[in-house]
């Protein structure tokens, strides 16, 4: 059977994630089956790997290291056997080379760039952002597909991830200053909002996720 490893270290909204993630597998043909896990031979020979995330990038990347084998499985599945992957929130931002939290701390360094904090140029822009923002962009990857121009999506967060490869930046949001929405490089693709959280324009995204061929 088709499996879905909804990768568990202690971090993110596994249970929201999940039933979003099992109403979009319902619609996939053959449907596979979501796990919650932090096993990392299930996770190794998943068919799709999602990382969810929520809180500071050093507190995530601790706790994902912490976990024996599972940096080292995640990196089986999707870099040696080219597994669709999804990182959510700061699942997505752990891809970057560094994230700048407090302090600097090194992440899996799948796509080059850094996460930093949100600088919005006006005051009235607070920090944390919190709320619904339009997508910017041509929305043409394949994550993305039969999103309108200016699809809502539902962000909660202070750090934003700022690729070095603007080629790598599938849609945009602005918040007092532009970041990276969607980030998508080969079988990689991650997400600053919560397509969880984002009703059915986030229910499309799951669904293309899980039709995603890369």
């Amino acid at each position: 059977m088709l499996t879905v490893a909804l990768i568990d270290y202690g971090s993110g909204n596994l249970r929201s994630a999940e039933k979003a993630l099992v109403g979009a597998a319902r619609a996939t043909s053959p449907s596979p089956r979501v796990l919650i896990t932090s096993d990392p031979d299930i996770i190794a020979n998943a068919d799709w790997v999602v990382l969810p995330g929520v809180g500071a990038f050093a507190a995530c990347m601790a706790a994902v290291g912490s976990l024996s084998g599972l940096i080292e499985a995640m990196t089986h599945a999707t870099r040696l056997r080219g597994a669709p992957f999804l990182g959510i929130c700061v699942g997505m931002q752990l891809m970057a080379s560094r994230g700048l939290e407090f302090a600097e701390t090194a992440g899996f360094g799948w796509m080059a760039g850094e996460v930093r904090r949100l600088a919005p140029a006006e005051p009235r822009f607070k920090v944390p952002h919190i709320g619904w923002n339009t997508l910017e962009g041509s929305l043409g990857t394949p994550l993305l597909a039969g999103l309108p121009q200016g699809a809502h999506m539902y962000f909660t967060h202070s750090y934003a991830f700022f690729p070095a490869d603007q080629r790598d930046v599938a849609a945009r949001t602005t918040h007092g200053e532009t970041f990276a929405a969607a980030v998508r490089r080969d079988n990689l693709a991650g997400v600053q909002f919560h397509p969880e959280k984002s009703q059915a324009t986030g229910a499309t995204v799951l669904a293309n996720f899980l039709a995603w061929r890369p």
